[in-house]
């Protein structure tokens, strides 16, 4: 099978544009009738939506920290199966990571390490116009391994000075591959976890069409096209992707769970194993013909008062407790507990399949990687179990309760591990998001 072609289209910091650019260039490539693929570097659950809306084609998550190589490698070669062209969007800047060894910080320049990608920088010039030069000729200095395929300029202010920071850039040989002028316009809308997703953002069709519209007019796609090269991953040997909890698993979909991440439903199914969705906003209980029930991340503090009243979920879920497994992650978890706090303080009581109390009223910022090991047998394996992933969300416990720990969770800073999560029975759960078997 002949390696699929692409780039890794990253920015030296987060709100640089890069997001807009990925989707404008796979809708404005996509047109053309290329066949194009996303993928986005680092535990990220919304762009994939938004890549696979703007292509019509699935887009994994690749992450250098979490997934051992071979696993990235696999997934990067299934992404762009059949791809003309695979763009690879980063994740913050592009050597942010972590304090590990080297190629597996997390960083989006790892994934391009990894997987043999150029690189195509995106750089905001606002407020700036040689010294961004400057900054470029850094970025090649810190890492020369990987090779800068040119750069795009996002958010121009006027032909003088795409024309100041394009002749600074020819200087030091860089290739300016566009330049595109401020468009507040066409942003997409935000919320606590990031873009609003995709499925409920108003108009995403014709937001993508005007992104689109944007890249083509004031970047060269040819050129762009020219520039990709095919993977070339580093790494040999098996991926090993996390085993499916069940044989055919229930898995709460809809617009408070939505975190699951594509690349574990691609594996649970390539084992085997089938995924039957279900609604719980929908007032739907989990199907009776299946052996697990996975309740994934998502907004569930946005619908916490529905969630409340569908007492046929929330019937249903408890029966089925009662006799297989069910796990949660953040949002699922939060499910499972006692109650939970929404935003304006009403508390609201939820599964009371585990002990735990959870409020979106008392907020904190918890984000970052962890390792875990798991203290009992359960929808991952057999205790001991370690697992490599990341959390990310704003609510907070406000009465752990009295269930005993679902694992032990270290970070990627060292920290000794502490118990995490919750487990009562056949039920478990934690903020921990699951990415990869660690290694």
């Amino acid at each position: 099978m002949t390696s699929p072609r692409g780039f890794l289209l990253a920015a030296v910091r987060s709100g640089s544009g890069k997001t807009t650019v990925t989707l404008g260039l796979l809708r404005a490539l996509a047109r053309r009738g290329l066949a194009v693929a996303g993928a986005k570097c680092g535990p990220d659950y919304i762009d994939p939506a938004f890549h696979e809306a703007a292509s019509g084609r699935p887009s994994l998550n690749l992450d250098a920290w979490a997934m051992p190589p071979a696993l990235l490698a696999d997934l990067a070669a299934k992404s762009g199966a059949g791809a003309d062209l695979m763009v690879v969007e980063g994740l913050m800047g592009l050597f942010d990571g972590v304090p590990a060894a080297p190629g597996r910080s997390g960083a989006s320049a790892d994934v391009g390490l990894a997987l043999g990608l150029p690189l195509v920088l995106v750089h905001d010039v606002s407020g700036q116009s040689q010294s961004a030069a400057a900054i470029v000729a850094g970025v090649r200095a810190y890492c020369p391994d990987l090779p800068l395929a040119g750069v795009i300029l996002n958010r121009v202010g006027s032909e003088r000075h795409t024309r100041l920071v394009t002749d600074a850039m020819t200087a030091i040989g860089v290739d300016v591959l566009g330049a595109i002028p401020r468009r507040n316009a066409i942003a997409m809308p935000e919320r606590h976890l990031g873009l609003v997703q995709a499925a409920e953002t108003e108009g995403l069709d014709a937001r993508i069409d005007a992104m689109a519209d944007l890249v083509a007019a004031h970047v060269d796609l040819d050129r762009l096209v020219e520039a990709a090269r095919p993977l070339a991953p580093r790494a040999t040997g098996s991926a090993r992707a996390l085993p499916p909890p069940g044989g055919r698993i229930a898995v709460a979909r809809d617009a408070a769970f939505t975190f699951l991440y594509p690349h574990l439903a691609l594996g649970w199914r390539t084992a085997g194993a089938e995924i039957a969705f279900f609604s719980p906003l929908a007032d739907e209980p989990p199907p009776a013909d299946c052996d697990v029930c996975w309740l994934p991340g998502g907004y569930p503090e946005l619908h916490a008062g529905r969630l409340a009243g569908n007492s046929r979920f929330l019937d249903g879920l408890r029966s089925f407790a009662e006799t297989r497994p069910v796990h949660g992650e953040c949002g699922g978890y939060m499910v499972l507990g006692a109650t939970l706090t929404d935003a304006d303080g009403v508390t609201h009581p939820m599964a009371g399949l585990l002990d735990v109390a959870t409020s979106f009223a008392k907020r904190r910022m918890h984000l970052g990687y962890r390792t875990v090991t798991t203290r009992a047998d359960g929808v991952f394996g057999p205790a001991g179990t370690r697992l490599a992933g990341h959390e990310f969300h704003y609510a907070t416990i406000v009465d752990p309760g009295r269930d005993s720990p679902f694992a032990d969770a270290g970070d990627a800073y060292g920290s000794a591990p502490s118990p995490a999560g919750s487990r009562r029975g056949r039920v478990s759960g934690s903020f921990f998001h699951a990415v990869a078997a660690a290694d």
